[in-house]
């Protein structure tokens, strides 16, 4: 079999397991990152190269992270950081066969693991809109002493690009429709997915998880006296206290209106009730300006262990009890019991 029929006969096996991964995962929830490897494994055979990585463009965060990679767990960077940060941000493929003098290239990974990288291509991948959403790059060519070669090569893995943006353009208006467009925060279906799919897991897993339920204090007295434009610019103004607050401790939520609840991974009772009340004192020496007003709130707090046994209603509803009771006896408190 000459070069050019091996080529396709292994391009043909990668999309036999795509189509079979596709076809026989029947639950529909797993089976996408196990489909970006497969698309990973595509487009390294295309451009005849050792390594490959697909990777998605996290506006909500600002950063780039991979969806699949080669011989490696996944990898977050800064969204304008290295070669696929710049391919992303001027929108064009960049081929570098001395990467190790290239500015944009990061060599950290490679000392640390002793991989030595030869020769780099990351395409920029675009939705139907042709909006960027993410990079393929691919490393080191196998076949060839001077590396990539940026009209060949790139030909060859735009046809792996072209259908990891169709599917990634998928994820990501998932993950947009699970997203509340005014503050950025996940939105109410975002809270459900995530406890019918990775709460429970970690529950059933004996990770303790706490959830707080919050709300801000007299809120359509905000809308009232100074508008809903106002109201607006408080709503994000706590959303990103909120986001900033529970950094790596778990996950933020509007709920609904002027509600938010947080759900907090590794943490007890005790722990939510400090995370609430360090929140609580934040906003409240916090200042929102908004068309030269001073705007001031408070927020009320309702804290509480997240139980296996109850579903998500169930666990919410408790916590909205405790929160029930600081706002009947006063607001601008944390109710933990």
């Amino acid at each position: 079999m000459n070069s050019a029929e091996q080529i396709l006969d292994n391009i043909f096996t990668v999309m036999e397991r795509l189509y079979d991964e596709m076809r026989l995962n029947k639950d529909g929830r797993n089976n996408h990152l196990r489909v970006f490897e497969i698309f990973a494994e595509l487009g390294r055979t295309l451009a005849g190269a050792d390594r490959a990585s697909f990777w998605r463009w996290d506006r909500h965060n600002h950063k780039l992270l991979t969806t699949a990679a080669t011989d490696s767990e996944q990898i977050i960077i800064d969204e304008k950081s290295g070669l696929v940060g710049r391919a992303i941000s001027e929108n064009r493929t960049i081929v570098t066969n001395d990467p190790y003098n290239h500015p944009d290239f990061n060599a950290a990974v490679d000392k640390m693991t002793g991989y030595v990288t030869k020769s780099v291509l990351v395409m920029p991948v675009a939705d139907c809109r042709g909006e960027i959403i993410g990079a393929f790059q691919v490393i080191n060519k196998l076949d060839s002493e001077t590396g990539f070669d940026e009209v060949t090569d790139a030909k060859r893995l735009s046809i792996a690009a072209f259908i990891c943006g169709m599917a990634l353009e998928s994820d990501i208006f998932l993950a947009d429709s699970q997203h509340d467009k005014l503050t950025e925060l996940k939105n109410r279906l975002a809270l459900q997915s995530d406890f019918s799919t990775r709460y429970e897991k970690l529950l059933r897993e004996g990770t303790p998880l706490a959830m707080i339920m919050c709300d801000i204090d007299f809120f359509k007295r905000v809308n009232d006296t100074f508008g809903h434009n106002a109201g607006d610019a408080i709503l994000k103004h706590v959303a990103k206290i909120l986001r900033d607050s529970i950094y790596k401790l778990g996950d933020a939520y509007r709920w609904g209106g002027e509600e938010f609840i947080l759900i907090l991974a590794n943490s007890t009772l005790d722990d939510a009730k400090i995370v609430a009340e360090r929140i609580r004192s934040t906003v409240m020496d916090s200042v929102c300006n908004f068309g030269g007003d001073a705007l001031k709130v408070t927020m009320s707090f309702g804290c509480s262990d997240i139980s296996a046994e109850l579903s998500i209603e169930d666990n919410v509803k408790l916590a909205d009890d405790r929160l029930y009771r600081a706002k009947q006896t006063g607001r601008n408190k944390v109710v933990a019991d």
